[in-house]
């Protein structure tokens, strides 16, 4: 029979031998704290609101999604940030993606009320309603100010639409389209200014995207690889600006940017 004293020994002698292991050894040794490095102070964009972000340079983005969830109550796993184009690499500090002082950085995403408001199952007095409008609405393909210049044909130097397929901004302006006198149009979006230039031959406008108050689209039934957009710039609908042959796998991603969050399509 062995005394419990013994056993205690030997299983005492066990854990020892255990953690001098080289296993175990590098599971307990503490990891020295990072220095977080010189403060930057810049800003985030979210769903038109401005957040004033002060950080080290050497703060991961993860880190940085962890802060922001506590500000916006959007959590990490759904957030994407714009910033020179899409933030893909979370091990990344701010340091390597040049965030510096009065940078604007763009995050888009969708908390968990708003999902669950969209994904809610409408009752049959909303769908009669929506139906109802739909059907009242004409197309805007087939409304006499659109029609008179899609009629006009696809311009030449259209870039390639895709209908089906969403993809991010390209890094390039969006260009090949044209407004509703047919003018020549293109789109540069300047993230770290929050700001959208709205190019034509004779002027570029630039327009901070904060000051968009919506943005409309549908898809041109002629030619479903492309769609037009209304963009409005005033409190009204008669601000809108027109532009004609988008590139569809684009629309979801010009939304996204300018209104500064995801938008769910039916």
């Amino acid at each position: 029979v062995v005394s419990t004293q013994s056993t205690g020994k030997l299983l005492a002698n066990e854990l020892v031998k255990n953690l001098d292991t080289p296993a175990a050894a590098a599971e307990n040794q503490i990891t020295p704290a990072v220095d977080p490095g010189p403060e930057i102070k810049f800003k985030l964009v979210y769903n038109k609101t401005n957040y004033e972000i002060v950080m080290g340079e050497n703060r991961t983005v993860r880190e940085l999604k962890d802060h922001i969830e506590t500000l916006t109550k959007l959590p990490r796993a759904m957030q994407k940030l714009m910033f020179k184009g899409l933030v893909k690499d979370d091990t990344k500090t701010l340091k390597e993606l040049k965030v510096v002082k009065n940078s604007k950085m763009m995050l888009v995403g969708t908390t968990m009320s708003d999902l669950v408001a969209v994904t809610t199952k409408p009752t049959t007095a909303e769908i009669a309603a929506h139906t109802s409008t739909a059907s009242k609405k004409e197309s805007l393909s087939k409304q006499k100010i659109h029609q008179k210049v899609l009629d006009k044909g696809k311009p030449e130097d259209a870039m390639p639409g895709i209908a089906g397929v969403k993809q991010p901004l390209p890094p390039h302006p969006l260009n090949g389209m044209v407004n509703k006198t047919g003018g020549k149009v293109r789109l540069t979006f300047k993230l770290e200014e929050d700001s959208l230039w709205i190019g034509t031959k004779a002027r570029t406008e630039k327009i901070n995207m904060s000051n968009i108050k919506n943005v409309v689209s549908e898809k041109i039934e002629s030619d479903p690889n492309y769609h037009i957009i209304g963009i409005q710039l005033g409190p009204t609908e008669l601000s809108i600006y027109w532009i004609y042959w988008v590139p569809a796998q684009y629309v979801d991603a010009v939304k996204d940017t300018i209104l500064g969050k995801w938008q769910t399509f039916f």
